[in-house]
């Protein structure tokens, strides 16, 4: 007598769709289509977790840029100016700074006018 594996089978469909619940169509409902549907989410998943970090990162970027100009300066310009003075600080402090706390940001900007 031979093993034929019904309840691993059922087992691994039962599993796969309910990761795949809540998909549209055949998507959620047919194992062929789910577990293909599963897969590509699995790698938009990864790429998105790197995308994430470049996205965050642009922001960050541009809310300094935003908060810079304000003041009469370039992104750019402010950016080399800090590095200059020694000033380590990341974008994202930068930009939690230009959002929360516009007093110490415009005296950070004075800092490196004035160094200019």
């Amino acid at each position: 007598m031979r093993v034929k594996g019904a309840s691993q089978s059922n087992n691994k469909r039962k599993k796969l769709f309910s990761i795949t619940k809540g998909y549209w169509g055949q998507r959620k409902n047919v194992y062929r289509r789910a577990r293909e549907a599963y897969l590509a989410a699995l790698s938009r998943a990864y790429g998105d977790r790197k995308r994430k970090k470049r996205d965050f990162r642009k922001l960050w970027i541009t809310r300094i840029s935003a908060a810079v100009r304000a003041e009469g300066m370039s992104y750019s310009v402010f950016m080399n100016g800090l590095k200059k003075q020694g000033i380590n600080l990341n974008r994202k402090v930068l930009s939690e700074m230009a959002i929360h706390d516009a007093k110490a940001f415009s005296d950070l900007v004075a800092k490196v006018k004035a160094a200019k």
